[in-house]
Formats: C-alpha cells, structure tokens, sequence
C-alpha cells in the first residue's frame, strides 16, 4: 500500500470510531507507531482537522465532513457476495436495510463497474437449507436496543410452548445451532438468559434506559457447548 492510500485508510479508520489510538492504527497498517505520528501530522496538514485526547486516541473533530467515500469494483463485489449470505443468515429487517445500502453503493460506481457489477450479481447463488429461512423481524430492532442501551419488551414462547412476557436488556446476538438468539438480562428472572429469536412472538421497543449497569461483556455469557 503506497502512502496516498494509507492515509486515506487512516482517515476512513478515524471517521469510523469515536476514538482510535496509535497502537491501533499501527496494526491495521503495519507501520510503526512513529509512522503513524508522521501520517497524522500530515492529515492534519492536509486540512483535515485531527485531534487527540489522552488515554483514549485520535479522532475528527465534529463538524467537519469529508467528500463521499468512493468504492472500487472490488470492494463493490465483496458486498454483494455479502448480500447472498445476508439473505440466508439475516432476517427481513436486516435484508432490507443491506439490500437498500448496497443500492446506493452501485449508485457512485463509475459506469462500467456498474456494469461489471451487474454482471457479477446474476453469476452468484447461494443454496441453503430451507431452516434458515427466517422469518421474523426483529435483529435490526434488537441492534438498535443493543446500541442505544434501552430496554425491549417481548412475547416469548418457551420449549414448552409456554408464553411469557418479558423485558430484556439486550447485550447481544449470537448465531449457533443454525439459529440466531437473543443474549440479555431478563428483569423477570433477574439474571442472564439466552433467548431463540424465532421464538419470540412480538417484540416492542421502548425508551427506558437500562437499569443493570454495567453489563457483563457478550464474550463472558457462557453458551451451551454441546450443540
């Protein structure tokens, strides 16, 4: 990777974290940390304004825009490779929020990658078993809850086919055993549950913050290792 487009990289790096240290930047770009010092000062001096704040890294100042990100013809294929396996891995909120991503994506390419693209979409197919055909609504919803630290509501049908009500706060969403579940802290049964998202029968967003906090990472939930 030739400089230009390293600190590019480094800048697209930046715009995608609230902060992100030298360590880091280090790695992703296999420099040293003193390169990364000397990239840094000049971005900045490209106009770009660059600040930092001790203990936590460098970031961009709010405010300041850059030009819309282009996409190479590569970059533009791996996405809709991603898209076959969206649409055997994710459910409908998420299949339509990617497939609406992906449109505009095609929208900035230069002419003939858009045709190349084209090309490329009708030689793709993905066969899965009929089991991952899901068809609930609920992961984009669940994400939202996760990021914003607010508490969900849901209707959920047990193994026993028995319906409870609960409100979780999500910390969450692990896929295993062909199915997509639900990691949270139910305020019913006061501790950390694992609830299968094809289960749940309604779910309904609400504004309340959550009241357990801070939460265990999703790493220390302990899965069920035979499945």
């Amino acid at each position: 990777m030739n400089r230009v487009d390293r600190l590019f990289g480094i800048v697209t790096l930046l715009q995608s974290r609230k902060y992100v240290s030298a360590e880091r930047i280090s790695d992703k770009f296999e420099i040293s940390v003193r390169t990364v010092y000397r990239d840094i000062k000049a971005i900045g001096e490209a106009g770009i304004p660059v600040s930092f704040e001790p203990n936590k890294g460098y970031f961009i100042i709010p405010g300041y825009f850059t030009p819309p990100v282009s996409f190479t013809l590569e970059e533009a294929n791996a996405l809709l490779l991603s898209q076959s396996l969206m649409g055997g891995f994710g459910d409908r909120s998420v299949q339509s929020t990617f497939d609406s991503a992906l449109t505009k994506i095609k929208a900035v390419l230069k002419q003939v990658d858009k045709e190349k693209v084209a090309i490329l979409d009708e030689s793709i197919k993905l066969q899965l078993p009929e089991r991952l055909n899901f068809q609930f609504e609920y992961l984009a919803k669940i994400q939202h809850a996760i990021t914003e630290q607010t508490q969900i509501k849901i209707t959920y049908l047990s193994f026993k086919d028995e319906s409870s009500e609960r409100i979780i706060e999500p910390i969450g969403l692990v896929f295993y055993a062909f199915s997509w579940h639900l990691i949270g802290y139910c305020q019913l049964r006061k501790d950390y549950r694992d609830f299968k998202v094809e289960r749940i029968k309604e779910l309904y967003k609400t504004m309340n913050p959550f009241q357990a906090n801070p939460h265990i990472p999703l790493s220390s939930y302990k899965l069920p290792v035979n499945y």
